[in-house]
């Protein structure tokens, strides 16, 4: 039998229905690098932190749930950042497919680097992976840095990349008031997305405050204190303006 990956996880979630198709396991990974000022989960910042497990003991524990999925559902793995852990990712994702579970990895792409050995393992990543979720925070790179700490070349050479081979992805944007929910930026991420040849769904995700008690509780300061979440009326506007229901895999959002 082959030897089970040890990895390091926050949480998990029996019953995903937004983290991609289908009903979903959700596996939230612990380390981030990031630092964007509307997380909701910043205790999954901490890179040694969470609980290790096995990947037999999560895929154990995610086929328990199987019979809920439909034809559509699987596994999810979130974060944190889970490109901060490809071994064990990958290996949890070739023992999934192993059994004709569907894959989905959740990222932003900030560790993403064409430098050795990152690379080929992000491409084994790959093999064994049906779908990306790329959270793209901010086009503008300078401000994607006042956003999450960390600029965003990297990310769009990523996207790029994936384009190149192929890999299916789902766009998403958080929509946040007096960061990203400018036209000017919507505008330029809109063209960016069209370069792309591999986009299946476009997603726009209403900045909320429901993870401010985390912050509080870690003692950390909330850089976005006093920003309401957008209004319907923008929050409109910005799919209008990403074209969102240009991709296939649209759906309508209830706001």
């Amino acid at each position: 039998m082959a030897e089970s990956v040890t990895g390091r996880i926050h949480s998990t979630e029996n019953f995903g229905t937004v983290d991609g198709p289908g009903i979903r396991f959700i596996v939230f990974t612990q380390g981030c690098r990031m630092r964007c000022q509307f997380c909701h989960n910043p205790d999954t910042w901490k890179i040694n932190g969470g609980r290790e497990v096995t990947t037999d003991e999560l895929l154990a524990e995610a086929v328990r749930y199987q019979g809920y999925w439909g034809k559509d559902g699987g596994i999810t793995v979130s974060g944190g950042e889970p490109l901060l852990q490809l071994p064990f990712v990958t290996d949890l994702f070739k023992k999934a497919k192993a059994q004709g579970i569907h894959t989905t990895l959740d990222t932003c792409g900030k560790p993403f680097t064409f430098d050795e050995p990152f690379f080929s393992e992000f491409n084994e990543l790959l093999k064994y992976t049906d779908l990306i979720l790329f959270d793209i925070k901010h086009i503008d790179s300078e401000q994607h840095k006042v956003l999450t700490g960390h600029f965003n070349e990297n990310i769009v050479e990523m996207a790029k990349y994936l384009s190149d081979i192929g890999q299916p992805v789902w766009i998403r944007h958080v929509l946040v008031p007096e960061r990203t929910d400018y036209d000017e930026y919507l505008i330029r991420l809109d063209a960016f997305v069209k370069t792309l040849k591999n986009v299946d769904k476009f997603e726009v995700l209403p900045y909320h405050t429901m993870g401010i008690y985390k912050w509080r509780d870690l003692g950390i300061d909330y850089p976005l204190e006093g920003i309401d979440p957008p209004t319907k009326e923008r929050v409109l506007n910005a799919q209008n303006l990403l074209h969102v229901r240009d991709y296939t895999g649209y759906q309508t959002r209830k706001f």
